[in-house]
């Protein structure tokens, strides 16, 4: 049983992040926020995916303008995501966003920083400092410090400047593309303030090397009880990364929203296309909002003992397959019917 660090709560929009609450898989649209059909589509898509928070960015006025009409048909809150222009943040504020993506210490004359944050306490609205390892100051760049220190520092520059201004709706990331780094940095950072932690690796690459340098990263922080929210940040379609998401979560207990999907590696006794078969049982599945265990095993000789306690599953055998439930095999089909007699199976057992 993992223990959960103890944090702050806040709200984002209608959904609570912080202290006990559930972690909450995030992603952010690739769309051109400026134009509101598509960022409307993927938004969307997003939402039905099981994505609880999302990211926009928000490069001018246009864009900030566009807010306005899009949190109005999001499903779940949106996050604005703001560089340099104080300006925007207010746009976006009174345009209805539910939280900003925003380095106070950025932003130039304090007094535009005051700006912000005052109209952000007035509304409730919570301010993520986001400290990427390739972004630093230069003042920080220049010290001889380890890089996760730098960014911890960067981290807490930024907290000071908004707490000095009586605020504290903060949550707080530090990523680089590096796992041990993004690692280091957010146990450091764990025990110097109480703020929730969003946590995710940067520029971690395409689906397969960034899924597994994520599930590394995210995976080591969440078991030791660091995070609140999570990104898998992948060069994909945005809606990989709440599956990646969720999985990486359900691994560890954490959330069970969803199937639980197992299958084996497959070995010399299958005798049935089982790597094509699962990946189509997996893709089936995939909406599937029930939280149970489905598997698809190789053979019968082990199938149904070894994934007994999954709630239903396939056993290959030559040509055909055994459908089994707990265990007990239930039906015998054949191939070119058995995903779509297992999915039958399934959906009239949860009617």
């Amino acid at each position: 049983m993992i223990k959960r660090r103890k944090s702050k709560e806040l709200y984002i929009g209608n959904v609570k992040i912080g202290n006990n609450n559930p972690i909450s898989v995030q992603s952010m649209c690739n769309t051109d926020t400026r134009d509101i059909k598509s960022t409307s589509r993927q938004i969307k898509e997003l939402a039905d995916a099981g994505c609880e928070l999302i990211r926009l960015a928000v490069l001018n006025k246009d864009a900030g303008e566009a807010i306005k009409e899009l949190v109005k048909i999001s499903p779940v809150p949106l996050i604005a995501d703001i560089h340099f222009d104080y300006r925007l943040a207010i746009q976006c504020i009174n345009n209805g966003i539910s939280a900003l993506r925003l380095n106070p210490g950025n932003i130039g004359k304090i007094e535009h920083t005051q700006e912000v944050v005052k109209l952000a306490k007035q509304q409730k609205i919570p301010i993520r400092i986001g400290v990427n390892a390739g972004s630093l100051e230069k003042s920080l760049q220049e010290r001889n410090i380890p890089l996760f220190e730098k960014m911890v520092e960067s981290a807490l520059n930024h907290v000071k400047i908004l707490e000095d201004l009586d605020f504290d709706l903060i949550k707080i990331s530090l990523k680089s593309s590096d796992v041990f780094t993004t690692i280091e940095a957010y146990r450091s950072i764990a025990q110097k303030v109480d703020y929730p932690l969003h946590i995710g690796l940067t520029e971690a690459g395409t689906m397969r090397g960034g899924l597994i340098k994520s599930s590394i990263g995210i995976g080591a922080l969440l078991a030791e009880g660091i995070g609140d929210t999570i990104r898998v940040s992948l060069t994909e379609n945005p809606v990989e990364e709440v599956y990646a998401g969720y999985d990486i979560l359900k691994s560890l207990n954490l959330r069970q929203k969803g199937v639980n999907f197992i299958s084996c590696p497959t070995c010399g006794r299958t005798q049935i296309d089982l790597i094509n078969l699962a990946k189509k049982v997996e893709a089936r599945f995939k909406n599937f909002d029930k939280n149970i265990t489905i598997a698809v095993m190789g053979c019968a000789v082990n199938g149904p003992g070894e994934a007994k306690h999954a709630d239903f599953g396939i056993a290959g055998g030559i040509k055909e397959g055994y459908i089994f439930k707990k265990g007990e095999i239930i039906a015998r089909v054949p191939e070119k019917e058995l995903l779509d007699k297992f999915e039958e199976i399934i959906i009239k057992s949860y009617k």
